[in-house]
């Protein structure tokens, strides 16, 4: 186990300390991590919510926490604060990730380990709707959360059909890949 230097707090601490202001801001914390490898040590913190936080969210969400941490007694211990959104490379492991993620293209691994990439829909009660190339055409198809191993955010350079964005629920100025 890696001893923290006097004074850093605990991942657990810096959870306790600025979850109430995230939450204000209309963002949870997804991940802590003091990283004590580096010099100086870095807090780490990953903010997400129904609105990924944009640049100006994250500069905002950042002034605030270090406000904060600035007010606990680190002693002497200097460190880096690193506060940033998930990214586009972060597996979606619970349902409000798949619900943020709405009409991003996914790859999914079922547990079967069959993969299946298609485009998200709705999401609710435990079962994503997945629209998948059918033919020549397009259908949904329905997962239950507990059959998805893994699910990664695909980065797209075209835009997604109208007939994709019909079935997940979106129109041609659904924002895909924001």
């Amino acid at each position: 186990m890696v001893q923290r230097p006097e004074g850093l707090p605990s991942p657990d601490r810096v959870i306790e300390l600025l979850d109430g202001e995230f939450t204000r801001a209309g963002y949870e914390i997804e991940d802590v991590v003091v990283d004590t490898r580096t010099s100086p040590p870095t807090i780490r913190v990953v903010a997400d919510g129904d609105v990924p936080p944009d640049l100006a969210a994250v500069s905002e969400l950042s002034r605030a926490a270090s406000a904060l941490l600035d007010s606990l007694n680190t002693g002497s211990a200097p460190y880096l604060l690193e506060v940033s959104s998930p990214g586009v490379d972060r597996p979606l492991t619970a349902e409000k990730h798949f619900r943020r993620a709405r009409a991003r293209r996914v790859e999914v691994t079922l547990g079967d380990g069959a993969v299946v990439t298609g485009r998200i829909g709705a999401v609710g009660d435990g079962v994503v709707d997945l629209v998948v190339r059918s033919g020549s055409g397009w259908t949904v198809r329905r997962l239950p959360l507990t059959d998805i191993r893994t699910a990664v955010v695909q980065v797209e350079f075209s835009p997604p059909s109208a007939a994709e964005l019909e079935l997940v629920g979106g129109t041609a100025d659904t924002e895909v890949g924001a």
